[in-house]
């Protein structure tokens, strides 16, 4: 199930925060213990940002979808954003934590947080020399013993908890959202909280009764001007040998 990232613009912390549904799902990737790469090397590589490109330019010229990429095709879970101008205002983030072989993830989550996700308009080819494309794959999953078994800036981190009606919730960010957002711990979870949709006041107990995991996060990213200049200005349906 797709989960969507949260934003780079600065939240409040308080009771009328707006949140963003986070339904995440298999938190352990499938045939890879703790998420990480059997070679032991970092599995992210600036092919895949490429290749993310490619995917959004062909879908947005109207090409056939390029070609498989040379980089790995192992399952992980994985999360693609993509962010616009000068200032790297976020366009799209959406992502997964069921592990997906890398080429049919990265080329659905390419399209999925550029077109569908739900705080945005759909990216069109306009933008496209705008943007700058980040990929993250999430590796190193590990249970927390509680609400604060988790560094800032290292971990990206998934809460699990019950709602006021006993409903499940999920909600997660990535390691780069609490320093972007010059919050701690607390504040952290209290704004993973009110994402997840819970609405009443958040007290120690309800911290308390929170299942963390923890995860760590390689990522990469390229912008339109570098993807053009690596690949000698030439464009994916020409360098694909389809016309």
């Amino acid at each position: 199930m797709a989960t969507v990232c949260f934003g780079s613009k600065k939240q409040k912390l308080n009771n009328s925060v707006a949140s963003v549904c986070c339904n995440g799902a298999t938190v352990h990737p499938n045939n890879i213990p703790n998420g990480v790469s059997s070679s032991g090397h970092m599995v992210v590589s600036r092919d895949m940002c490429n290749y993310c490109f490619d995917v959004l330019y062909c879908h947005l010229h109207g090409f056939d979808p390029p070609r498989n990429p040379p980089f790995t095709n192992d399952p992980y879970p994985l999360f693609v954003t993509w962010k616009i101008g000068r200032d790297k205002r976020l366009r799209g983030c959406i992502g997964t934590f069921t592990a997906m072989n890398l080429h049919s993830g990265l080329r659905e989550y390419s399209l999925n947080s550029a077109l569908k996700d739900s705080r945005f308009s759909p990216v069109n080819k306009e933008e496209l020399p705008k943007l700058q494309v980040s990929v993250s794959v999430l590796v190193n999953f590990e249970e927390a013993r509680d609400y604060s078994d988790w560094e800032i800036g290292r971990h990206g981190i998934r809460i699990e908890f019950n709602n006021e009606k006993g409903h499940k919730r999920t909600a997660t960010y990535l390691p780069e959202v609490a320093p972007e957002q010059g919050w701690d711990k607390i504040q952290t979870i209290d704004s993973l909280l009110r994402k997840g949709g819970y609405k009443s006041s958040i007290s120690i107990e309800v911290r308390k009764s929170i299942r963390l995991t923890r995860y760590q996060s390689e990522k990469m990213q390229m912008s339109y001007a570098d993807y053009l200049h690596r690949n000698n200005y030439v464009a994916p349906i020409q360098r694909n040998g389809r016309i």
